[in-house]
């Protein structure tokens, strides 16, 4: 890397270990926001926003989020993309495990759930329950061990309970 390039990066933060929620939505963000062509220039990205990130675990980050390389417009080389596409059954099995790994309870206040998780699970949690798109829940909030189920409005606790159910079989 050229010494330009060394004198105008942005100075790094504290790296954090959140959990893989957290990363794979700067994952996420990065990706829709940037032109991102390699690995190792996602790897610094996430290093800017305070993430550790090892080759091999951004490596199956990559793969689990469905991103891919396309050619780039200029047909010069490629950049990493995300799918629109749904996600594969393979792929909803492995956030049902994510949700499973952490979840402890769920109860319910009215409409709204309450999600209790092993202490520190509440975001990579929250983030499976999200990407498995329940079309009853318009969003999750997380802290630390509890996550708020937020419904869309007009669904009830009956019919959260059940949407929840048909995704995450046994809950």
């Amino acid at each position: 890397m050229s010494d330009h390039r060394r004198s105008t990066r942005a100075p790094r933060r504290a790296q954090r270990t959140l959990g893989r929620g957290p990363r794979l939505a700067a994952i996420r963000r990065i990706i829709a926001g940037a032109a991102v062509d390699s690995q190792e220039r996602l790897i610094d990205l996430l290093g800017r926003e305070g993430f550790a990130a090892t080759q091999a675990t951004l490596s199956r980050d990559l793969k689990y989020l469905g991103i891919g390389k396309v050619p780039e417009a200029e047909g010069k080389g490629y950049t990493y993309t995300m799918t629109e596409t749904e996600t594969e059954p393979a792929a909803k099995a492995s956030l049902v495990q994510d949700f499973r790994r952490g979840f402890v309870s769920l109860q319910f206040s009215g409409a709204f759930g309450l999600v209790k998780t092993l202490p520190g699970h509440a975001a990579s949690v929250a983030s499976a329950l999200d990407h498995l798109r329940i079309a009853e829940i318009l969003g999750t909030v997380a802290g630390d061990d509890t996550i708020l189920i937020v419904p869309r409005d007009g669904v009830g606790r009956a019919r959260l309970r059940k949407s929840l159910g048909a995704r995450i079989p046994g809950l």
